[in-house]
């Protein structure tokens, strides 16, 4: 080979610098799982590292299993003392979900429903008719079941309060959307296109107003930024001051607003 061209050498690797390379192409195991004592029973608590946070966080899974984040350079040792100075949120979180009953099947006169952020007895004072929160509706007689009734009452009138909530919002920000659906979304309680359309769950008629309207000022907020970023969030504060109070009862009532409609 000529000058100033560098001879190729084939290197071959040990045993040791083997395992080294490929270890780090090997499946992420799953992370060992800590215990936690939660009223009377010893739970498992589950740590994740995340290269990716920012910080701890502390979340109970829908199975009744926390779950820490531990964020890049921290340690577990740190994280069981983050999940101690949150025990008594833990806690909370546990007796909500051990004194939930599971819905009932079907609907029936004495059942509760929620609307409008509280759970609200159904009733009849007459044969043919049902109430319930200031609502009245007729029903066919006999009927086994409510629930179907009380589900198409309750798309109807979201269909027709959001489309109208929303543009009363958006006015006086000077937001302009070209097209407002209400659909049953199984996983989103809203989204936003880049064309303009915002598309609301007809559940939003279940809760609080204050948390419909943080749900409509997030998907107008999209308007101007389409995305999460940091921007996106400062837009939603700028719209809505309090939305983390609409956040809070969203993540304690996700359970409860997966049921069609949500009841007890």
């Amino acid at each position: 080979m000529g000058k100033g061209i560098a001879k190729m050498r084939r290197v071959g690797f040990t045993g040791r610098m083997w395992f080294e390379f490929m270890d780090k192409f090997r499946k992420r195991e799953t992370p060992p799982a800590d215990t936690l004592v939660l009223g009377s029973r010893r739970v498992p608590l589950l740590m994740v590292r995340n290269p990716r946070a920012r910080r701890y966080v502390l979340r109970m899974r829908p199975d009744g299993t926390p779950r820490v984040t531990i964020p890049r350079g921290g340690s577990a040792a740190a994280a069981r003392e983050f999940v101690e100075r949150n025990r008594p949120w833990l806690e909370r979180q546990w007796q909500r979900m051990q004194s939930r009953s599971q819905p009932p099947a079907t609907l029936q006169i004495g059942s509760t429903v929620l609307f409008r952020g509280e759970f609200v007895s159904i009733q009849s004072d007459r044969p043919g008719f049902i109430q319930f929160g200031g609502e009245t509706l007729p029903v066919a007689v006999p009927v086994v079941d409510l629930r179907p009734a009380i589900e198409k009452h309750l798309r109807q009138l979201a269909a027709h309060e959001l489309p109208a909530r929303l543009i009363e919002l958006a006015g006086p920000h000077g937001l302009a959307v070209k097209r407002v659906t209400v659909r049953g979304q199984r996983t989103r309680w809203g989204s936003c296109s880049r064309r303009g359309t915002v598309s609301l769950n007809w559940r939003l008629i279940q809760t609080p107003g204050h948390v419909r309207d943080y749900i409509i000022l997030h998907e107008l907020a999209h308007l101007r930024q389409m995305n999460h970023s940091s921007r996106f969030w400062q837009e939603v504060e700028r719209l809505c001051p309090d939305y983390p109070a609409a956040e809070r009862w969203l993540k304690d009532h996700r359970e409860l607003l997966r049921e069609m409609p949500a009841a007890r």
